[in-house]
């Protein structure tokens, strides 16, 4: 069986710049990806609306144009896959890598792999680079009732909901976006948030809006709450005492404080409410847990890789070499609970490093 010098697993900005560099350094190299393309912004919600600039996003020193000072998601899967097509990157898609141990004495990685089909196979590499992102593994609330078919981790299109009762859970850009665009889509929306406020990383351009329909009652909100079940036609929510959706001294504190749910592990990430908080059954014909991501440390953990007091990899910060030789990781892999800190615009120079690094190694 052929060894390369690398196997990439993840085909994200992240994993095809490391491609890129991969390409041009003349490595034998393979992306494996279990979804699709860019699996990450192909999940995100249609009307999405990046934070940033297109020209943050380009990688491969490949121009992103667009007419809009802020991308669309559509606009970023068609740049991606020019991206794939002009450089032509042999990609293997829906391909989940299950296992990666590596030979000592061989220093050869074995990576296990399962496609949808059920295929089973052993890829054989010198290095690994795990760029897998964190958008697939959504923070799970682990209360009753969050399997039930009507609720989702993710958001798609408001279309579904007209005329229904919606509850969003979470106090972030993806809660309030969702809550706006059902409310538009003329859906009763509830927004449930364990803090008093909504966090202060939510788009400037979104926040008065999001605020404004709160005050104004177009979107119910129940803040310093957590949800304590879910029901087929009903969710049941502790709301902590004295809480109110209008204390602008409350808010402000927030605003103040970094109140980011993902600077909380994700075993706490929702909020034990007080021993005397009320209880409120809300009507709810769909419930969307939009609560954070986290990577599969699962699997880094199950290839050697130490994790960090933030459940991040341990690594060289200069190399992104983990503990395991020759196990690298790229972009929102090196986040753990921290997630806000790893963005495309950052997480996207990763790759080049190390592909530098790897080649370095090869030719020495």
């Amino acid at each position: 069986m052929s060894v390369r010098d690398l196997l990439i697993v993840g085909a994200g900005p992240s994993g095809l710049a490391a491609a890129i560099a991969a390409k041009q350094h003349g490595l034998d190299y393979q992306v494996v990806e279990q979804g699709v393309l860019v699996n990450s912004i192909f999940r995100f919600p249609p009307q999405m609306v990046f934070f940033t600039t297109p020209e943050l996003l380009e990688i491969g020193g490949l121009p992103f144009v667009s007419p809009y000072d802020k991308p669309t998601r559509a606009e970023a899967l068609t740049y991606y896959r020019k991206v794939v097509d002009r450089f032509d990157l042999p990609i293997t898609f829906e391909e989940r890598v299950l296992h990666v141990a590596r030979d000592a004495a061989e220093q050869v990685f074995e990576v296990e792999t399962r496609s949808s089909k059920g295929v089973r196979r052993v890829r054989l590499a010198r290095h690994v680079i795990f760029a897998v992102g964190y958008y697939d593994h959504p923070v799970r609330l682990g209360i009753e009732g969050e399997d039930l078919p009507h609720v989702s981790h993710y958001f798609a299109d408001p279309h579904l909901h007209y005329r229904q009762r919606v509850v969003v859970v979470g106090g972030g850009n993806s809660a309030a976006e969702a809550a706006l665009l059902l409310y538009r889509a003329g859906v009763h929306v509830t927004l449930v948030h364990r803090h008093p406020a909504l966090k202060r990383t939510i788009k400037y351009w979104v926040r008065p809006d999001i605020e404004n329909r709160i005050k104004e009652g177009s979107i119910a909100a129940r803040f310093n709450a957590c949800l304590a079940a879910i029901r087929s036609t009903s969710v049941v929510v502790q709301v902590a005492p004295n809480a109110a959706a209008d204390d602008e001294a409350a808010r402000q504190r927030e605003l103040s404080a970094d109140a980011d749910a993902s600077h909380a592990p994700a075993s706490t990430i929702v909020a034990a409410a007080a021993p005397d908080a009320a209880m409120e059954e809300i009507p709810a014909d769909a419930v969307y847990l939009l609560t954070g991501y986290r990577a599969d440390t699962e699997l880094l953990c199950r290839a050697g890789i130490l994790l960090n007091e933030r459940r991040a990899p341990v690594h060289d910060p200069e190399t992104f070499e983990t503990n395991v030789p020759g196990l690298f990781v790229a972009g929102g892999a090196i986040a753990g609970v921290d997630t806000g800190t790893i963005f495309i615009e950052n997480g996207r120079f990763h790759g080049t490093k190390i592909v530098e690094e790897i080649a370095r190694r090869l030719q020495g």
